[in-house]
């Protein structure tokens, strides 16, 4: 079973839990687990500057990872943020939660 396994960095916690609760909402991801604070180094503006950041792992269906990137991306408040994905397996059980939480809720 593959599910895709989507990273980010936000500047705190109030900007990670909007991004993780956002996207739980929508069911754009079936969980995002809030990796903690991670110091970033990077080439910005002609100079390296360094970040204290939060690092999300956001786990998703390969069907839905486009949104869940363009989510992402509309929400962020940096200009160029990090969203990086990659496919990968799965144990069966929980790579069919992953999918089943990330279906979309039809309304009858």
């Amino acid at each position: 079973m593959v599910v895709v396994l989507m990273l980010t960095t936000v500047p705190d916690a109030a900007t990670a839990d909007a991004l993780a609760d956002g996207a739980l909402a929508a069911r754009l991801a079936a969980c995002v687990s809030q990796l903690g604070a991670v110091r970033s180094r990077y080439h910005w503006e002609g100079k390296v500057e360094t970040a204290e950041e939060i690092q999300l792992l956001f786990k998703t269906s390969p069907v839905r990872s486009l949104e869940l990137e363009r989510f992402i991306q509309s929400h962020h408040p940096y200009d160029t943020p990090e969203i990086v994905s990659w496919q990968a397996a799965a144990a069966p059980k929980y790579g069919q939660w992953v999918i089943g939480e990330t279906q979309r809720l039809f309304h009858v």
